[in-house]
């Protein structure tokens, strides 16, 4: 899974307000359908590309395909696709030079190999737990990514705790759990019970370490580069994935698993022309699905971004139904709407905080004015 830059709720507004004025000022010059244009042309490419890539994946698996390192890889190594949205917008591009040359190189190396390196786990994590789950199932345990963001927003970046938070981590919680006791009938062919509780664990685990890179971002944000605009947030996906790349490619080969490959390409099921094209379309799929990242975060806000990504995982295994017809039996009927539930209840919590924060932004700007107008008495 790509990494999504994102920050959480209940952030200082005016931190926000900082770090966005520059993307403001260009989204303002935008008429109301041109703006809202943008907004489903990136919704489309971040759904489309999260629902292609994940059905992709499983196709390689249900075709012959074995090695985890290469999907690993291939999840970032069409980063290169990102430089042209990049050069698109060179007018972006100047408005962060003068934020990001106040961070020292070194200090921006270290940020994004670290980021890089934890990338690259936790796609291999992803890429286990498809290994061994169906499409539907695997999808369903990711959208507990919500549950951990909100727990690990709370320890790291002081976001409150409320009731509806409180009852999206309960209620997906349990969602996960059900499809931890789900019966064996959704098990990919050759998946034993042992390795469905190792890809259930993993595609848990990965769900958690991704939660816990979303709010490492906001804090890289907040704290050292100090503005998120479209031009700052490619860099951040450009450069970590170009260091994930680099660690995936280091496992495939240290591993051994590239002397299979060959043998992967000739025994595939669809053929070898098959097993070329549903890496490369893979590839291109999910750094589709960046754009979409990287486009909502600036034309809306990062987390309307986050939304929409989890938004996908409820319709990946509508698609897996479709493409793999996997079976939705009562249990995971039940998760998926459990999981819708408690989707709901922590964007119906972020709809609060956000109106919230527009009623005090409103104010403050309304004490200003008024202090502004009021007329200064000459004795």
């Amino acid at each position: 899974m790509t990494d999504l830059p994102t920050m959480t709720d209940n952030e200082d507004p005016s931190v926000v307000n900082n770090g966005t004025q520059s993307s403001l000022s260009q989204l303002t010059k935008l008429k109301r359908w041109q703006w809202w244009t943008l907004v489903v042309i990136n919704i489309c490419f971040l759904l489309i590309g999260q629902v292609v890539a994940v059905i992709l994946g499983r196709f390689y698996y249900d075709q012959g395909g074995n090695s985890t390192w290469l999907a690993t890889l291939i999840q970032t190594i069409g980063f290169p696709i990102l430089f042209i949205p990049y050069f698109l917008f060179p007018s972006s591009k100047k408005s962060s030079t003068t934020p990001t040359t106040s961070v020292s190189l070194p200090v921006l190396f270290l940020i994004y190999l670290v980021v890089g390196v934890l990338i690259a786990g936790d796609n291999m994590l992803y890429s286990v737990g498809l290994l061994y789950l169906s499409a539907s199932t695997y999808s369903l345990i990711c959208a507990t990514q919500l549950a951990f963001n909100a727990i690990f927003s709370y320890f790291i970046n002081s976001q409150k705790f409320t009731a509806l938070i409180f009852n999206s981590v309960v209620v997906l919680t349990l969602s996960a759990s059900l499809l931890a006791i789900n019966d064996d009938s959704d098990k990919p062919n050759g998946v034993t019970s042992r390795k469905y509780v190792l890809g259930f664990v993993a595609t848990l685990s990965a769900s958690a370490l991704y939660a816990f890179l979303l709010s490492i971002m906001q804090v890289t944000f907040q704290k050292v580069l100090k503005k998120e605009t479209f031009s700052v947030v490619l860099e951040l996906q450009i450069y970590t994935s170009f260091f994930a790349t680099c660690v995936s490619l280091v496992g495939l080969f240290a591993s051994g698993e590239w002397r299979t490959l060959g043998g992967e390409m000739g025994g595939f099921g669809k053929g070898g022309t098959a097993y070329v094209m549903t890496l490369v379309w893979t590839a291109v799929a999910w750094q589709v699905c960046s754009v979409g990242v990287v486009g909502l975060i600036f034309v809306v806000s990062s987390l309307f971004s986050n939304v929409i990504s989890t938004l996908s995982l409820a319709l990946t295994p509508l698609a897996a139904v479709v493409v793999f017809h996997d079976e939705m039996n009562g249990v995971k009927v039940i998760a998926m709407l459990m999981g819708l539930w408690g989707f709901s209840t922590y964007i119906y919590q972020n709809y609060l905080d956000d109106e919230k924060a527009k009623r005090i932004s409103a104010d403050a700007t309304g004490a200003v004015l008024s202090e502004a107008s009021t007329p200064l008495l000459v004795e």
